[in-house]
């Protein structure tokens, strides 16, 4: 094979988005060959790619090897499974999955060896993060003892949750900033630093907008090693705050306004403090700004993997299984703040799929789904990545 062709089903914001990139031959060795959509129209931006409005045809059509799923969030499983059984490569948007069971059962049909499955995990690609991860990874940080990432620069309007009658509801979405916004900082968390054994957050509902999810969270995390995270989200805060701290033996980190600072301890934090013979001594610091510069190929960088890890065998940056962890923790915090409990890791599957259902069940939230006239500038989804 010397390229992939692709099929993108939703052709929706992020869709169309990807379907841009591709056609400009941004991505080598990728060629968008298929396109399906439940409605026609989002078809004529893109003339001379062939269409389809069943997910399923164009899966059947021989038309592609490849499906990049970034339809609402439920049909991700549904989708993806299908795909998968049969016999397509899989890039899945994030979330994997609304909820652990559902993670679960599409992860379960992910057989073929040789079928390349991967999620659109881009913020793995920012260097400030993959730089951390290695200062954790090599030992260079110590243990880790507080985590604290403050991360409220996901601002919405009332207008962006009324232009879609799935948005912000439990039917349609399956959560609010948690499933929709919150993914990729809560793939991060665990991907740097693992996850927690219990879960404690308050999730408050359509606090500054008109919905019946989640726009505001406070959660504290809680490993076995001690160590302890706070994690405080929210889509109703203007101007927000993107702040990424993390304290160890070694030191702080701090990642914050495009800026990597490392405060070093001459001597590490627990051999300090069992030493020194003074009350009210610190240990000594080094300040060292980290140079970094941009912040990775983002979204193209994962197509350009998943590319080349079909044509070359190439390791994916985030493999579709790893997934399913931040669709367990989005799933703690809100079951914690629904239950007014802290939540024991593993989450029982099982148990949050069945209190999701009921939250469907006894909705009575009317969604008042209003279409804009004003064109919307997508680009501005990622000024906080």
């Amino acid at each position: 094979m010397k390229e992939v062709r692709l099929g993108i089903v939703g052709v929706g914001n992020m869709g169309a988005v990807h379907a841009r990139q591709i056609l400009s031959g941004a991505i080598p060795g990728l060629k968008l060959t298929a396109l399906a959509d439940l409605n026609p129209a989002k078809f004529e931006s893109f003339p001379g790619v062939e269409h389809f409005t069943d997910s399923r045809q164009l899966i059947r059509s021989g038309t592609v090897d490849a499906v990049l799923i970034a339809t609402p969030h439920y049909d991700h499983t549904t989708i993806g499974i299908d795909a998968l059984q049969n016999g397509l490569h899989v890039l899945v948007e994030k979330p994997i999955s609304v909820h652990k069971a559902d993670a679960e059962r599409l992860i379960a049909a992910h057989t073929g060896k040789k079928q390349i499955f991967a999620a659109m995990f881009n913020q793995r690609t920012d260097p400030f993060y993959i730089k951390l991860k290695n200062l954790i990874d090599s030992g260079e940080l110590g243990t880790i003892r507080r985590i604290n990432w403050i991360i409220t620069n996901w601002f919405r309007t009332q207008t962006y949750y009324d232009s879609g009658g799935w948005r912000a509801t439990w039917a349609g979405e399956g959560g609010g900033v948690l499933l929709n916004q919150c993914p990729h900082n809560i793939d991060l968390f665990q991907w740097l630093f693992g996850m927690p054994q219990r879960v404690r957050a308050f999730c408050q509902i359509g606090r500054f907008h008109d919905i019946e999810v989640e726009d505001n969270v406070s959660a504290y995390f809680e490993y076995d090693s001690g160590t302890t995270g706070l994690f405080i989200t929210s889509t109703g805060e203007a101007p927000g705050t993107n702040r990424l701290e993390v304290a160890a033996d070694r030191g702080k980190v701090v990642i914050e306004n495009d800026q990597f600072e490392f405060t070093r301890n001459e001597v590490p934090t627990d051999v300090f403090c069992k030493t020194s013979k003074e009350s009210f001594a610190a240990p000594p610091t080094w300040q060292v700004t980290i140079p970094v510069k941009g912040h990775g190929e983002q979204h193209n960088g994962i197509l350009k993997n998943f590319t080349r890890a079909i044509l070359e065998g190439e390791p994916l940056i985030a493999p579709a299984r790893e997934g399913i962890h931040s669709v367990e923790l989005a799933n703690a915090m809100l079951m914690s703040s629904f239950t007014d409990k802290t939540i024991e890791l593993p989450l029982s599957a099982v148990g949050y799929e069945r209190l999701l259902k009921k939250k469907i069940a006894g909705s009575k939230f009317k969604k008042k789904a209003v279409q804009s006239t004003t064109a919307t500038d997508f680009s501005k989804s990622f000024a906080n990545l």
